[in-house]
C-alpha cells in the first residue's frame, strides 16, 4: 500500500469514527428523553384541623374552624377541577373549577362561606371530621389516590403522609 493510500485510509477511518461519535451524542439525549417519565404534579394534604377550637356549637364560625389544607409543592399551577376530599363516612367535597397556583395552599373549611383563592367552603351545616379518629383521602379527577391524612386509631392503617397537624 502506498503512503498516500495509507493516509487516505487513516483519514477515512478517522472520519468514520468522528461521524459515529456525533451520531451517538445526538442519539443519547433522545433515548434518555424517551425513558424519562413526565413529572406529575405534587399536591398533598399539608395540615388538618379536625377538632375546631372552642365549643362545638355547630355555629358557622365553629364549623369553619374545622378545615383541611391542600398544598401544591411544585412551581406550576395544578387544575383541581373534579378532585375530591372525603372523610371515612363518605362525606365528599368535590373541587369545582379550581386551579391551585404553584407553591400555594388552599384551606377547605367545613361550613359556609365565600370561596376565594386561598379558602374554599363545603357549605355544610354539620361537622365532617371526627375528633377521635378519621381519614381524609385526596383523589384526582380520575379517582386516583393522591395523598391522605388520618388520625386516631385509623392512623396506623393505610396512612401514607404525616401527622394530622392542629
Amino acid at each position: 500500500m502506498s503512503a498516500s493510500a495509507s493516509v487516505t485510509a487513516r483519514r477515512l477511518d478517522a472520519a468514520a469514527l468522528a461521524a459515529g461519535a456525533l451520531v451517538s451524542v445526538a442519539v443519547l439525549p433522545a433515548s434518555a428523553a424517551d425513558h424519562a417519565r413526565p413529572q406529575r404534579p405534587k399536591v398533598e394534604i399539608s395540615a388538618v384541623q379536625y377538632d375546631s377550637p372552642g365549643r362545638d356549637d355547630r355555629s358557622n364560625r365553629s364549623l369553619n374552624k374545622e378545615w383541611v389544607e391542600v398544598t401544591n409543592t411544585t412551581r406550576h399551577t395544578v387544575n383541581l377541577d373534579g378532585w375530591t376530599l372525603e372523610d371515612a363516612s363518605g362525606h365528599t367535597y368535590t373541587f369545582d373549577h379550581y386551579r391551585l397556583a404553584g407553591r400555594a395552599t388552599v384551606r377547605i373549611h367545613t361550613g359556609e362561606g365565600r370561596d376565594t383563592r386561598t379558602d374554599l367552603y363545603q357549605d355544610r351545616r354539620h361537622y365532617v371530621w371526627n375528633n377521635d379518629r378519621d381519614k381524609a383521602p385526596l383523589r384526582n379527577d380520575r379517582g386516583r389516590f393522591i395523598d391522605d391524612e388520618s388520625w386516631g386509631r385509623d392512623r396506623d392503617r393505610g396512612h401514607r403522609h404525616g401527622d394530622a397537624r392542629r
